[in-house]
């Protein structure tokens, strides 16, 4: 079976409603790999790579996502040549660009 790559944003209510740790269960029970991010939009922004089929079954949670989430639109963009990745990684924004508090 083919190996695919995607990059993925998520817009809708995907911040603060355990998006990405719910993304990083359902990417490992499926055997897929990358990461997830929130971005500074309020989207959640994503690398998957693994199993077309596998990937595809993600994308579909992901078009849902965890109760309390309401996904308005999921945008993938097909990845060529990309490096596998290694585990399914929440990644956490630097604390050291976040604003001070005044």
């Amino acid at each position: 079976m083919a190996r695919v790559s995607y990059k993925v944003v998520i817009t809708g209510v995907v911040q603060g409603v355990s998006f990405r740790a719910s993304m990083r269960e359902a990417a490992l029970s499926h055997g897929v790999k990358g990461w997830v991010r929130n971005r500074d939009d309020g989207a959640v922004e994503a690398l998957v790579h693994g199993e077309e089929e596998q990937v595809e079954m993600l994308l579909k949670w992901a078009r849902v996502g965890p109760p309390g989430a309401r996904v308005t639109s999921l945008r993938r963009q097909q990845l060529k040549d990309h490096p596998p990745q290694v585990g399914f990684r929440v990644l956490v924004q630097d604390w050291r660009r976040l604003p001070a508090n005044r």
